[in-house]
C-alpha cells in the first residue's frame, strides 16, 4: 500500500493548479462567489469513502459532513459542540438543499468500535470521546446482536442500520420534516460496500439494493 505524506498533498496541489485550475477556471471564478449545492452528502471520515470520488462530483456540487460512521446524533441542547448539528442547520436552512444522503459504507471502523464497545470506559483523548460518539448505536447494537450474534453478518447490519438510525436523528430536528412535508427536501440512504464497490441505495421500506 502506497503512504501519502503532506509533501504528496503539496505536490498534488501544484498538479492541481498547473492543469485542473486553468481548465475549469470559468467553474472556480463561479464558485468564488458563493456555493449553491443541492445535495448534502454525510458519510464517513474513513479515507476509503470519499464522496466526491464515489459519485463523481465537482467542486461545488455537493456539500459534504464526514465524521465517525456517518452519524447523525439528535436534535439535542445543552454543552458541547454541535459540529453535524450546525453543518446540517447551515445546509438546510442557509443553502436550502433539496436533498440530503446518508452514506454508510463496510469495513466500517466505527461500526466495529460501538459492535465491540472497544473504547468503553476509556478518557477522553484515549477513545472516550469516540465512545461516546458511536453508543448512538448502542440500542441498534443490542438489538442486532440478539437477531444475529456477533459474526459478519450483524457487522454489515449494523453498517446498514447507522444508515437508518441517523435518517431517524435527522427527522428529530423540526426543519427536516416540515421541509419533507412541503416537498422541499428529500432524504436518501445508501451503502458504499468497500470490497466490490458496489454502491447500495435504500428504499421507502429500509432496505438496501444494488444502484
Amino acid at each position: 500500500m502506497t503512504h501519502t505524506h503532506f509533501s504528496d498533498l503539496v505536490a498534488g496541489y501544484h498538479r492541481f493548479r498547473a492543469e485542473e485550475w486553468p481548465r475549469e477556471h470559468a467553474r472556480w471564478a463561479e464558485l468564488s462567489h458563493g456555493q449553491s449545492p443541492k445535495v448534502m452528502v454525510i458519510a464517513c471520515s474513513d479515507s476509503r469513502v470519499d464522496p466526491a470520488t464515489i459519485f463523481g462530483t465537482h467542486p461545488g456540487e455537493v456539500f459534504v459532513v464526514r465524521n465517525i460512521a456517518n452519524l447523525v446524533p439528535p436534535f439535542e441542547l445543552g454543552g458541547g459542540r454541535h459540529g453535524v448539528s450546525a453543518a446540517l442547520e447551515f445546509a438546510v436552512t442557509q443553502l436550502e438543499v433539496e436533498e440530503i444522503v446518508v452514506m454508510g459504507h463496510g469495513a466500517c471502523g466505527g461500526v466495529h468500535a460501538a459492535f465491540s464497545h472497544r473504547f468503553a470506559g476509556a478518557r477522553p483523548g484515549e477513545g472516550g470521546f469516540i465512545a461516546h460518539w458511536v453508543d448512538l448505536l448502542d440500542e441498534a447494537r443490542d438489538r442486532i446482536v440478539k437477531q444475529h450474534g456477533h459474526g459478519p453478518e450483524a457487522i454489515r447490519a449494523l453498517e446498514l442500520e447507522t444508515v437508518r438510525v441517523s435518517i431517524a436523528n435527522l427527522r428529530t430536528f423540526p426543519c427536516i420534516p416540515e421541509r419533507e412535508a412541503k416537498g422541499l427536501l428529500t432524504i436518501h440512504g445508501a451503502y458504499f460496500a468497500i470490497a466490490d464497490g458496489v454502491l447500495h441505495v435504500m428504499d421507502e421500506n429500509g432496505q438496501f439494493a444494488p444502484a
